[in-house]
This record gives C-alpha cells, sequence and structure tokens, in this order.
C-alpha cells in the first residue's frame, strides 16, 4: 500500500449559515470546536442539511489519493450503527482499503457540523463519538509496516488513547507524515507537536497560521529558519500567498491560483496534502508536488464539501 491515513472517522454535515448564527452560538469563524452530542443536535436543530458525507481531515486526502489512483488505506474508529454503515461504505466507494473492523460500540459514530457561511468560510463544531476513542489495539502492525508512508492528523491529540496508537504507528512506520490540522489545535498541544515535528516525523502539513504558533514566530522568515534548521520535509499554505515547501536547505514556491468561483473552504488544506503525497510518492519534485497540491484545493474550494 502506498500510504495508510489514520485519522477520525466522522461523519460530516454541512449547512450554511449567517455570521450571526456564529456569534449567538459563540463560535469562533474557521476554526474546529469539540462539542459533546447534546450540543451537536442542539445546533444542529435549528438548521437545514446540505450534505453528509464520510469526512475527517486524513479521510478526506485519503480519498483525493485514491481519486489519483494510488492504492491507499484508511483507519479510523466507528461503531456499528447506521451513521458507521454509511460512513464505511462511503470510502469503499472510493476505493479506499478501509482497515477497521467494526464492532457495537456504546458511543456513536462521530459526527462534525460543517458550518459554513457567505464568506466560504468553515467552521466545524465536532462530536468526536467513539472516533476518539481509537487506541494502540486498533492499529496492526503489518498494516503500518505494508505501507510506505503513514499519514496522520493532529486532530488525535485531542483526545487520551489515541496518543497511543499515534506512538505505536509512528514507531513501525517507514515515513510518517502529520498534519497540524487547526490552530487551536497547535496552542493546546503545542510542546507534543514541536517534538514530534522535531524528532518523529518526516513530512509535516501546515498553514501560516498553525506553524507560525507552533514555534512563537515573531515573522514568516523565524519560519523558514526553524524549517531549514530541523531538516525535514515542512510543506505550508499560505492562502492567497500561495505555498511554499522546505526541506532540509532546498526551499521551492508555488502560487495560488487565481480567479476561482470560491464556494467553500471545507478540504482545501486536506486536498492539497493529497496532491502533495501524490508528487511524493510518485517520485515528481518538490515544485510538481506543490502545483499538484495547488490543482486539487483550487477544484475543491469551487464546489461544497471535501470530495472532488
Amino acid at each position: 500500500m502506498k500510504i495508510l491515513g489514520i485519522g477520525n472517522a466522522i461523519v460530516d454535515v454541512l449547512c450554511k449559515v449567517s455570521d450571526d448564527f456564529l456569534i449567538k452560538n459563540s463560535l469562533v469563524k474557521s476554526t474546529m470546536k469539540l462539542v459533546d452530542e447534546a450540543e451537536f443536535k442542539k445546533l444542529l436543530s435549528s438548521l437545514k442539511i446540505e450534505e453528509t458525507i464520510s469526512g475527517g481531515s486524513i479521510a478526506n486526502s485519503i480519498v483525493g489519493l485514491s481519486q489519483l489512483g494510488n492504492t491507499v488505506g484508511f483507519l479510523g474508529k466507528i461503531n456499528n450503527d447506521e451513521l458507521g454503515q454509511k460512513y464505511e461504505d462511503g470510502l469503499k466507494k472510493e476505493n479506499v482499503k478501509y482497515l477497521y473492523n467494526k464492532k457495537k460500540e456504546a458511543i456513536p459514530t462521530g459526527s462534525c457540523l460543517i458550518l459554513i457561511t457567505p464568506d466560504s468560510e468553515r467552521t466545524m463544531c465536532t462530536f468526536l463519538g467513539t472516533a476518539g476513542k481509537i487506541n494502540d489495539l486498533d492499529v496492526v502492525e503489518n498494516d503500518i509496516k505494508n505501507s510506505e508512508i503513514i499519514f496522520l492528523e493532529g486532530y488525535l491529540w485531542d483526545e487520551g488513547e489515541p496518543k497511543k496508537a499515534f506512538d505505536k504507528a509512528i514507531h513501525y512506520s517507514k515515513k510518517t507524515a502529520m498534519s497540524l490540522s487547526d490552530l487551536f489545535c497547535v496552542e493546546r498541544h503545542k510542546p507534543h507537536f514541536l517534538d514530534l515535528v522535531q524528532n518523529s516525523l518526516d513530512i509535516v502539513f501546515a498553514n501560516e497560521q498553525e506553524i507560525t504558533s507552533l514555534i512563537n514566530a515573531k515573522s514568516f522568515e523565524e519560519v523558514i529558519s526553524f524549517s531549514k534548521q530541523i531538516k525535514k520535509n515542512i510543506v505550508i499554505t499560505r492562502g492567497v500567498k500561495g505555498s511554499i515547501c522546505i526541506n532540509n536547505n532546498e526551499m521551492v514556491e508555488c502560487s495560488a491560483q487565481t480567479n476561482l468561483d470560491i464556494k467553500d473552504l471545507t478540504g482545501a488544506g486536506d486536498l492539497f496534502a493529497a496532491g502533495y503525497l501524490h508528487g511524493t510518492i510518485n517520485n515528481l519534485s518538490m515544485k510538481e508536488s506543490l502545483i499538484k497540491g495547488t490543482e486539487l484545493s483550487s477544484k475543491i474550494i469551487q464546489k461544497i464539501g471535501a470530495r472532488i
């Protein structure tokens, strides 16, 4: 297998809202907030559902990689319930090898309310459900060893048990990539994330805010300097400024595409990572990989949802 993603198995529920809805519910635009089942249902009660889809950050990337013709798999914990079955079917339909055998759990399958405001930004309220209970026993050593790259999401650090799954995956992997996922995630787990970036990971995906926060940088020049010092492959998206990749002392930039009909920024980072990793496993240059990432992320933001 080329790439195995390990992440939160979350069913995405997409809804359009006004800015006032966010303010009224004390939600910070463009971030992810963890909620319990009761708060999830309360928020959803007054909204119209546009679409439901098998989501989760890394799962979105893995589906993108599959659509590009790569052999990929995904590991994420679901319950043997209606949403869990929908989730598994959704991934299998996309030719993703699903590596978790679901069983009846006390907690339902996780879901994420994706609130899309008129400016196309997305604000997420996530009920992790059983997704947040993944542990080291769910990670099969041979699945890790049989994959060229393991791709992890920072969101998994939001719960206790998944850290053991993380550590086991990193221990047995040939090469490990990780997405920092979210600014709040970085701020909550800064020492852990910094240690992972410096000592355990081979490829790191972050946006400019996330990587700047991680190292408490005062300028982007500091970010570049840090990335060169640690001699890892650091891939940073910068919105309209495009993207940049730093690997050892080599630095490559790629411009953002312009004149796009932006409808929804859900999945932009996920699909960017898919394009870049596609380049990595198919021996494309850093520049070509950045271009592929830009191409996919530009496509996805012109439609609702995180699937091309």
